[in-house]
């Protein structure tokens, strides 16, 4: 499976932006998809998860009520719409994938946890 995200670019604080993340190679509802952002010199963190159908949804405490995950499994992709957008969000996104049919123990906060990457997406906001 490989994983194609984009959408990024430079926008102003306050504004909205929305990521993709298209899946090919293997079947997309086999998958569950979360988002990270990098800072330069940190470790990935987690910002959104859904799960293969998405009846489970997550979201870290710094992008709760702003950013909404969802997916169209007839087009393969998964989205992150991200609004009210602050400084802050600026960094480098990436999706990633992973085959579990669960959400136990909270794997899908920790990116070691998946099994394929797409290459990142660099989100940039101005204030």
């Amino acid at each position: 499976v490989q994983l194609q995200a984009s959408g990024g670019g430079l926008m102003q604080a306050g504004g909205s932006l929305r990521l993709s993340c298209a899946v090919s190679g293997d079947t997309f509802s086999n998958y569950g998809v979360g988002w990270f952002r990098q800072y330069p010199g940190k470790e990935r963190e987690f910002v959104a998860f859904i799960s293969r159908y998405g009846e489970y949804i997550y979201y870290s405490d710094s992008v709760k009520r702003r950013f909404t995950i969802s997916r169209d499994n007839a087009k393969n992709t998964v989205y992150l719409q991200m609004n009210s957008q602050k400084p802050e969000d600026t960094a480098l996104y990436y999706c990633a994938a992973d085959d579990r049919p669960h959400t136990y123990s909270l794997w899908y906060r920790r990116p070691d946890e998946y099994i394929v990457w797409g290459q990142g997406t660099q989100v940039t906001v101005s204030s």
